[in-house]
């Protein structure tokens, strides 16, 4: 039930849009602009689109495009014009949206950033992709976790960034720490489609959390990004499913944070996020809450380490013309 793409919204419901951004080409100042223009404009199509809706969601790489460039002159900061532009659209338009910028990092690689901006203009949530897609991308590994923040109507929401939602660890966080809803934002392509489906059902099924996921849509005259938005309810049915593959188009559907809310509290069977921190509570009471997976145990005490690790190929970015960097997590480059 989706309320007819939130045509219908029910008391309780909250209604998101994803949009399918036409993946852009920016390689100057001039294009950033022009670009945050056009994400401006998407913001004004999205509230005449929907009067019920309450949250507009554009993909990762929304001003930038595929290129991977770090030139500081596309950069953009917390302070600078382009989230300026983005506060005022949500307020013009009276609306929430999560937006993707690329965000200037002195003494290091840009970071891969996401924002949620609520209806008045205030950010809401502030992300910093914690898996960039290796070896592919440049970005600065995140450091600010996985924030969550209250939305539209009390709702909790989480936010992560594309290869993010591969790793199962992101979404449970993002659930553990209370969301009720993620939204994954992404710029993938066509060979990862059926990956991304079946990621985002998983991670909606996992958690009993309702995913919103969308990725960039159409070409840039190199890549072809696929779009595929993706609205998946807490049981892992999808909700809507933009599969046309049509650039800027807007996929919508009504969630319930409070079935969420509801099947968390009053399921026995599949309740998976209490679950796995009360393991076999039927033979013992409360359940097992011990850590007995080693590669948790050996991450938190910095020596993680696969057994095949000396085999490993590819650790680090030169296969894709990046050099191979001399700083540790955490160091700033002296230059």
């Amino acid at each position: 039930m989706n309320g007819l793409g939130g045509l219908n919204k029910s008391e309780n419901g909250l209604v998101i849009g994803l949009v399918q951004l036409q993946l852009p080409v920016v390689e100057t100042k001039a294009q950033l602009t022009a670009q945050t223009a056009r994400v401006v404009e998407l913001v004004a199509k999205a509230r005449r689109n929907l009067a019920t809706m309450d949250l507009v969601v554009f993909p990762e790489y929304m001003l930038h495009g595929l290129s991977m460039d770090t030139n500081p002159e596309i950069m953009c900061s917390m302070d600078g014009a382009e989230v300026a532009a983005l506060k005022q659209a949500c307020i013009d338009n009276a609306i929430w949206g999560c937006f993707s910028i690329m965000e200037a990092n002195p003494g290091g690689n840009p970071y891969n950033t996401g924002l949620i901006i609520d209806d008045t203009g205030e950010v809401q949530l502030y992300y910093r992709k914690m898996h960039p897609w290796v070896p592919v991308e440049p970005w600065e590994p995140g450091d600010t976790g996985i924030p969550v923040c209250t939305g539209p109507g009390g709702a909790k929401i989480g936010l992560i960034i594309c290869h993010d939602g591969m790793f199962p660890e992101m979404a449970r966080e993002a659930a553990y720490k209370g969301a009720e809803i993620m939204i994954r934002t992404a710029g993938y392509t066509a060979p990862i489609r059926e990956a991304w489906r079946f990621t985002n059902r998983a991670n909606s099924f996992c958690n009993l959390m309702v995913t919103a996921n969308v990725c960039m849509c159409g070409s840039d005259g190199t890549f072809d990004s696929m779009g595929e938005g993706m609205i998946v309810d807490f049981d892992g049915s999808v909700l809507a499913h933009g599969q046309t593959g049509r650039p800027d188009e807007i996929i919508t559907a009504e969630v319930r944070p409070d079935l969420v809310r509801e099947a968390r509290l009053g399921w026995g069977v599949e309740n998976n996020p209490y679950q796995f921190g009360h393991r076999g509570y039927v033979a013992v009471k409360g359940g097992a809450q011990d850590c007995p997976y080693t590669y948790m145990t050996d991450l938190a005490a910095g020596a993680y380490r696969v057994p095949w690790e000396d085999d490993v190929a590819v650790t680090d970015g030169t296969v894709c013309g990046f050099p191979a960097p001399s700083r540790s997590f955490g160091e700033k480059d002296p230059s």
